[in-house]
């Protein structure tokens, strides 16, 4: 997720916290050192829980939830999620001969999930496919009908479409059962979810020539800006904001560079960086100063750790969460795509979803 930088009367506008809940699942083929199937759900960006083909079992991935959901409901998603490997198999057995392919390696995706505000009651749902990479088919929850990405998926839209009871399931769990149980998720593990952790800030440069980058890493949540000011002034030239991202940790970090080639040696006191967490009062607050620049030049700083750091997160999120999110979709049919159900969002909904598994259109 980007940071959202607003300029209005001299001061940054941070947007209501968002909440979301997010499926990803993944088949694949081809890949002897990667499971065939991997499960993994998402609570506000954060890794709730994970199954992959190979442990073949779900794993409660935040504290919170053995103590408010129970043993009981890691069994039972456990025993859901072992239904799918071959499920996930037989569609990507469908899809390849739909594309005319007969070998290689192929992934199929599926994603679903709900996003909602705390400040309105409306809410936003996704149910998507993807094959290799590509977005495949979708629900609109808008129409109650199917889009098909591609021409091979024109059957599938077609006998999706049909299926009346299927569309009135997705209604329902799209606009109500996966906000109602993601709310609950939230208070479950409000103590996590909704705390606030301030970052370490620091100016890093990998030489005399370089940017300037201020760097803030260890902050929860995501919803945070910073920028540069002159003069108590933002700049909107000679910046570059970089993206928000994940630590390793459940933290995350981000950073802004300025260009030093607009700054004159005796501007320097000028010029600061800020830093504004969303729920925050006091902004960190930090001013442009050769003395406290961290650079490979001279301190021996290992500027790679950070890129390391990151690099890792991202592995990680493409071996885990990326590399089936793709940009997220999955699942389709021919003599049968088998539609996918997200399992985690409601326990009590788990056998309805496992039967949607298994049904063949």
């Amino acid at each position: 997720m980007k940071g959202l930088f607003v300029f209005c009367l001299c001061f940054h506008a941070i947007a209501a916290v968002r909440h979301s809940w997010k499926a990803f699942y993944t088949g694949s083929s081809g890949l002897t050192e990667f499971p065939e199937f991997v499960a993994l759900n998402l609570l506000d960006d954060e890794v709730m829980g994970y199954f992959d083909s190979r442990t073949n079992v779900f794993e409660a991935k935040q504290s919170w939830m053995m103590e408010s959901l129970g043993q009981e409901y890691i069994e039972r998603q456990t025993n859901i999620l072992r239904n799918y490997p071959p499920t996930f198999k037989s569609n990507i057995g469908i899809a390849m001969t739909r594309f005319n392919e007969s070998k290689g390696v192929h992934i199929f995706q599926f994603m679903c999930g709900c996003e909602w505000d705390d400040e309105t009651p409306d809410t936003s749902g996704y149910w998507q496919y993807g094959y290799d990479g590509e977005d495949f088919i979708s629900f609109d929850l808008n129409t109650l009908s199917w889009t098909a990405s591609k021409q091979q998926a024109a059957i599938t839209k077609q006998k999706w479409d049909s299926n009346t009871a299927q569309t009135a399931y997705q209604k329902q769990y799209l606009g109500q059962e996966c906000p109602d149980w993601a709310k609950k998720y939230v208070t479950y593990g409000s103590s996590s979810l909704l705390r606030k952790d301030r970052p370490s800030v620091s100016l890093l440069q990998k030489s005399t020539s370089s940017p300037v980058s201020c760097h803030a890493t260890g902050f929860y949540p995501d919803k945070a800006t910073m920028f540069w000011r002159k003069d108590g002034q933002e700049l909107h030239e000679d910046v570059d904001h970089g993206e928000i991202l994940h630590n390793q940790d459940g933290t995350f970090q981000m950073r802004v560079d300025l260009k030093l080639s607009s700054v004159k040696p005796e501007d320097w006191t000028r010029y600061d960086c800020v830093f504004q967490l969303n729920g925050v009062k006091d902004d960190i607050i930090t001013k442009l100063d050769k003395a406290v620049i961290r650079t490979n030049e001279g301190s021996g700083f290992p500027l790679g750790l950070v890129a390391g750091v990151v690099v890792g997160l991202i592995v990680l999120a493409v071996c885990i969460a990326g590399f089936f999110i793709w940009r997220g979709r999955n699942n389709r049919e021919q003599q049968g795509f088998k539609p996918a159900k997200g399992s985690d969002t409601s326990s009590e909904n788990s056998e309805e979803q496992a039967k949607m598994m298994k049904t063949t259109a």
